[in-house]
């Protein structure tokens, strides 16, 4: 399976034997969401996960989902309600309720996300089913008033969103800038920062990591509209970006979220960075324990579409069928991954690009697949020699060697990848992949393999990716 899967723990997962039981069926990376716990919360969970990793002989990773800002409704009166077309309603600061009409009342106690508010903008409840526009300023940054667009639901502690508003809020909340530090101490191996508006929500997470003395992979969540706006910059920035489909279903229209899907992953395949495909992959299986059709074909969808992970949050934290439902995606993956190697044909050529790495990385892949060979080997100190390979989806699966148990942790994020980590003996690069295959059951004797690496040259000032060589076990 060369799609990776990420599965959120919660609840229903949580013990050792369900991990295990992932793990086994494909899921690489381990979800905890901080917006259910704390790191000291996640501990045991986390012990539970290194003893799997023993046992598995595989690198697994854990990642850390920060809350971010709060963008959640207060108590409305008389809640559930239901709201009709054309129906006034009130939206603004608590102590702004006496001041409100006759309509309901929306209290929302985060004043950033009330500020320059127009008439004309749209303010969207309920996950999306109860759409407003702003009417009327009754009072500047404080209290406005809605018209709902169409009835729908208006029930407490629900999620707010502004369509295409850019928001003073930073991603980093004060509990988040906790959370991050007592997650890495506590051995995440990547954050995931929420509600990402731009590169500098990103520098802002670095800086923080840089004071507390640590580095681990981040992953910015997508899920404003400004956020696929500096797409590239935040690129530039991130080490994965994931298509957090709820809240982005909000801030832009939810016909356009399947192409938004696509140039995501696009532009992550060709910045090397990875891409997660997230929300409501197989929502059905909560419940049931086997999924819809569209839930199916939606799973494939994103595998061909060239996503590097997939991720189910509830199915696993809280459903009733966790392991069922990692099940599933490994049996989509098999066959949408073979029909994705039947359109593709070739490996992706790296057109109107004066890189020679990727040159490389496409020569690596193109030389095993006209060789007959049976696997792609890769000696890389901080992942990115696989990175490249990986971007131009070659039909053999990527053996990354690698001296860093971080950089094996990080490389599950990726698309064809089976990291390796073996620790640094000062042996020269292209002997220490040899001598991993060498060791490896996974090759049989007069296997041919593909060996990428770095051989420094008199005037080379750091070592990267410069040899192809085809070994024979």
């Amino acid at each position: 399976m060369r799609t990776k899967i990420v599965a959120t723990i919660g609840p229903a997962s949580k013990d050792k034997e369900t991990i295990k039981a992932m793990a086994t069926h494909g899921v690489r990376v381990f979800r905890l969401n901080f917006s259910h716990g704390d790191a000291k919360s996640f501990e045991p969970i986390i012990r539970s996960i290194r003893e799997v990793e023993q046992e598995f002989d595989h690198p697994l990773t854990i990642m850390g989902d920060l809350c971010g800002p709060k963008t959640r409704i207060g108590e409305i009166e008389n809640s559930p309600l239901t709201i009709h077309q054309d129906e006034h309603s009130f939206l603004g600061l608590p102590e702004m309720r006496s001041e409100s009409g006759d309509g309901v009342f929306i209290p929302l106690d985060v004043p950033e996300l009330l500020e320059d508010l127009e008439p004309g903008m749209q303010v969207s409840l309920s996950d999306g089913l109860l759409q407003y526009e702003v009417v009327r300023v009754l009072k500047v940054n404080k209290l406005y008033e809605l018209r709902a667009l169409a009835g729908g639901p208006l029930t407490s502690r629900k999620g707010i969103a502004f369509p295409g508003k850019l928001h003073r809020l930073p991603a980093l909340t004060d509990k988040d800038r906790i959370d991050l530090k007592e997650g890495v101490d506590a051995g995440i191996d990547a954050l995931a920062i929420s509600f990402v508006q731009g590169p500098e929500d990103i520098e802002d997470a670095l800086r923080e990591l840089k004071r507390h003395g640590k580095a681990v992979p981040l992953v910015a969540k997508l899920e404003r509209r400004n956020a696929v706006d500096t797409l590239s910059d935040i690129l530039h920035l991130a080490d994965a970006v994931m298509v957090a489909r709820g809240d982005l279903g909000l801030e832009c229209p939810l016909s356009e979220v399947p192409v938004i899907q696509k140039r995501i992953i696009r532009a992550a395949r060709h910045a090397q960075k990875a891409s997660i495909v997230a929300t409501q992959m197989l929502l059905s299986m909560v419940r049931n324990p086997i999924p819809t059709r569209a839930e199916a074909t939606d799973v494939a969808n994103a595998i061909l579409d060239g996503a590097d992970c997939v991720m189910l949050s509830e199915e696993t934290a809280a459903g009733e069928h966790p392991v069922a439902a990692v099940k599933f995606i490994d049996e989509v993956a098999k066959h949408a991954e073979e029909y994705f190697r039947e359109r593709l044909k070739q490996p992706y050529f790296p057109a109107e690009e004066s890189s020679p790495a990727k040159y490389l990385a496409y020569s690596a892949a193109l030389i095993a697949q006209n060789s007959g060979a049976r696997a792609i080997a890769s000696h890389s100190q901080l992942g990115t020699t696989a990175r490249l390979i990986s971007s131009r989806r070659p039909a053999h699966m990527i053996y990354a060697v690698t001296p860093d148990q971080t950089v094996a942790r990080y490389l599950n994020y990726f698309w064809g990848i089976r990291p390796v980590h073996i620790p640094g003996n000062g042996r020269d690069h292209v002997e220490r992949v040899e001598d991993f295959i060498q060791a490896s059951t996974d090759f049989r004797p007069g296997d041919k393999i593909i060996i990428t690496s770095g051989q420094p040259t008199p005037g080379q000032k750091s070592t990267s990716t410069n040899e192809i060589k085809i070994y024979t076990k």
